[in-house]
């Protein structure tokens, strides 16, 4: 399974179409800051089953939860914006609750900055922003027989092999 992490759209859907079309995921999460792109995403992309979490630039906007687990491929995933666990400071309260949680990844934006690490065994992804300034940036999740891996992504640089 293959599970493309997108964050930080802020009304840009350029990259994150070209994060569908390069990636050809089987599923989407988006961890907000806008919500409503995640949802014209899904209008485009019907027949990809899409998760989403609101940021702190979704406001009153309660048409995703402030952060979700998600199973998939038998293993666990909390999405979050990061706003609410200050990640902006250190992933130190986000990690906690994340490992207090079982989680196997741990999935927030809101730096814009991409990271992607494994902390005390669990994986850590951070897509960064995919609104194209100053990076357009994604992450991807595949579980296969039981293992998880995961990378980000430039969008700006074509794919290996293609360069």
């Amino acid at each position: 399974m293959k599970i493309l992490v997108l964050s930080d759209s802020h009304g840009n859907l350029d990259y994150m179409r070209q994060a569908v079309e390069r990636e050809k995921p089987d599923r989407i999460f988006h961890l907000g800051d806008v919500v409503r792109d995640a949802a014209r995403l899904q209008r485009r992309y019907p027949q990809i089953p899409m998760d989403n979490v609101r940021g702190n630039c979704d406001g009153c906007d309660d048409s995703a939860p402030e952060e979700k687990e998600v199973l998939c491929g038998g293993k666990r995933i909390w999405l979050i914006h990061g706003h609410a666990y200050y990640v902006k400071l250190n992933l130190t309260l986000a990690l906690s609750e994340a490992r207090a949680r079982g989680a196997d990844v741990l999935c927030f934006g809101h730096t814009h900055k991409p990271l992607c690490t494994i902390e005390s065994g669990v994986w850590v992804l951070n897509p960064g922003t995919c609104k194209g300034f100053p990076n357009a940036t994604c992450g991807v999740i595949e579980i296969e027989d039981g293992q998880v891996r995961c990378r980000t992504v430039d969008l700006k640089k074509p794919p290996e092999g293609q360069e």
